[in-house]
C-alpha cells in the first residue's frame, strides 16, 4: 500500500475518534487558543505603538536639535539660533518664507479619563508655518488657534485619552488658563496625542525667553537633506544635530517596543509550557484511546512512519484550530484598542491604537503548531513502537 494512502488512512481513523475524547481535545484547543491570544495581544501593542512613532515622520522633513541631544526634552537653543537654521538651502520655501517651524516642547498634567490619575502630556508650541510644514495635520473640529493668545489644539488621540480637552473646554498648565478650541488630526500618529498652542506665548508662560527646543523643516525632496544637513552642521555659527524626522521617530520607538516584545515573548513563553503539558496530555489519551485499531492497522501491514505522522498530524490539527481561534478572538478584542503609555525617552505619555496585524497573527499561528508539534511527539512515539502482540490481546 502506498505510504501517503497508508496515511491518510491512519489520520481519518484519528478524526473519527476525536468525538470520543472531545473533552481532553477540547482542553488543549482552549489552552492552546489562550496562549495566542495572551501572545497577539501583547505584541499588537508593541506593534501600535511603533506604528504610531514611525507614522509620525515624513520622508521631506529633517528636525534639527541643539548637538549632542537625544530627544526634543535634552535640546535647546535661541531664537537668533533658529533665524539662521531658517536660512539653509535645501529648504522648501512659499513665496519668500521658508517652511521650517521653531517649536518649543512642554510636559502638562493631565488626568486620564479612565483612571483620573495625573499624566505627563505632551504640549508643543508651534509657529504659523507648521500646518505647511505638517501638511499631513488637519483641523477636524473647531478652529485653528489664534497665535499670540492662550488658545490650544488638541490632538484626537489625546482627545480620547485625557479629561479636559473637548473643544470649549480650560485647563490650567504653567501658570495659565489655556482654551481648547479646535482638535487635529494627524494619520493616527504620535503627534495626536500633543497639545498645539502659540510658541511665543508659551515662552513667557513658562518663562523661556526667547528660546525653542528644535526646528522641523519641510525640504524641497528627500534628496535636499544631505546639502540641508551639511550646511548646518558645517556652520561656525551653530551647534546643532540634524536628522530625518522619520529616523528620529524610530529611535524614539526602540526601548519601549523592545521591553513590550520581550514581556510578551516572555509570557507566551511560560503560558505555552502549560498548554504543551495540555496537548501532551490530550495525545496520550488519544493514543490509548486507540491501542487496539493502532495494533490492528500495523498487522495488517501499515508501517510505523504512517502511525507515528497520523499522530502528529492530529496534533498540528488541535493546534492549528486553538490558533485560528485564537487568533480571530485577539482580533476582535485588541485590534484599534485605544490606550496610552509612557514614552521613557521623553516621559511623556503617547496614545496609540493596539495594532493585530496579518503578521502577528501569522507568528500566532506559528508559535500554536510549535506548541502542537512539541506536544505530540512523545506520544506519537508511544503510538509507532506500541507492541502488537500486547496491544492485540487487548480484542
Amino acid at each position: 500500500m502506498p505510504f501517503l494512502t497508508q496515511i491518510f488512512a491512519v489520520s481519518w481513523l484519528n478524526l473519527r475518534t476525536i468525538p470520543q475524547r472531545l473533552g481532553s481535545s477540547a482542553v488543549a484547543v482552549v489552552g492552546i487558543a489562550g496562549v495566542v491570544i495572551v501572545f497577539v495581544a501583547v505584541l499588537s501593542m508593541a506593534q501600535g505603538f511603533y506604528a504610531a512613532m514611525s507614522s509620525a515622520g515624513a520622508s521631506d522633513r529633517a528636525l534639527v536639535m541643539r548637538g549632542g541631544a537625544t530627544d526634543e526634552m535634552t535640546s535647546g537653543f535661541g531664537g537668533p539660533e533658529t533665524d539662521i537654521i531658517k536660512q539653509a538651502p535645501g529648504l522648501r520655501h512659499e513665496g519668500n518664507r521658508a517652511l521650517a517651524a521653531a517649536e518649543l516642547f512642554v510636559l502638562v498634567d493631565l488626568p486620564k479619563k479612565s483612571t483620573g490619575t495625573p499624566a505627563n502630556v505632551p504640549m508643543r508650541g508651534i509657529d504659523t508655518t507648521t500646518l505647511d510644514v505638517r501638511h499631513e495635520a488637519k483641523i477636524v473640529e473647531g478652529r485653528m488657534l489664534r497665535f499670540g493668545t492662550n488658545e490650544v489644539v488638541a490632538g484626537r488621540a489625546a482627545m480620547r485619552q485625557f479629561a479636559g480637552l473637548s473643544v470649549g473646554g480650560e485647563i490650567r498648565a504653567g501658570q495659565t488658563t489655556w482654551v481648547v478650541v479646535g482638535a487635529f488630526e494627524s494619520g493616527g500618529s504620535v503627534s495626536e496625542t500633543e497639545l498645539w498652542c502659540d510658541a511665543r506665548f508659551l515662552q513667557g508662560a513658562y518663562r523661556r525667553g526667547n528660546s525653542y527646543q528644535s526646528v522641523r523643516a519641510r525640504l524641497e525632496s528627500p534628496q535636499s537633506y544631505a546639502q540641508f544637513k551639511d550646511w548646518l552642521t558645517s556652520n561656525p555659527q551653530l551647534n546643532v544635530s540634524v536628522q530625518p524626522e522619520v529616523e528620529y521617530y524610530q529611535t524614539q520607538s526602540i526601548t519601549l517596543t523592545r521591553l513590550i516584545r520581550s514581556v510578551g515573548f516572555g509570557i507566551a513563553a511560560l503560558m505555552g509550557v502549560g498548554a504543551v503539558f495540555g496537548a501532551i496530555l490530550t495525545m496520550y489519551t488519544a493514543v490509548s484511546t486507540r491501542t487496539r485499531e493502532i495494533a490492528t492497522l500495523r498487522a495488517l501491514g501499515f508501517n510505523t512512519s504512517s502511525v507515528l505522522i497520523s499522530v502528529l498530524a492530529e496534533a498540528f490539527g488541535l493546534a492549528a484550530l486553538g490558533g485560528a481561534l485564537g487568533g480571530l478572538v485577539a482580533y476582535l478584542a485588541f485590534n484599534g484598542y485605544q490606550t496610552s503609555t509612557i514614552n521613557f525617552q521623553t516621559f511623556s505619555q503617547v496614545a496609540f491604537a493596539f495594532a493585530v496585524t496579518p503578521w502577528l497573527l501569522a507568528q500566532g499561528l506559528g508559535y500554536a503548531l510549535i506548541m502542537g508539534l512539541i506536544g505530540g511527539l512523545l506520544p506519537a512515539v508511544r503510538a509507532a513502537r506500541l507492541p502488537i502482540a500486547s496491544a492485540l490481546r487487548e480484542l
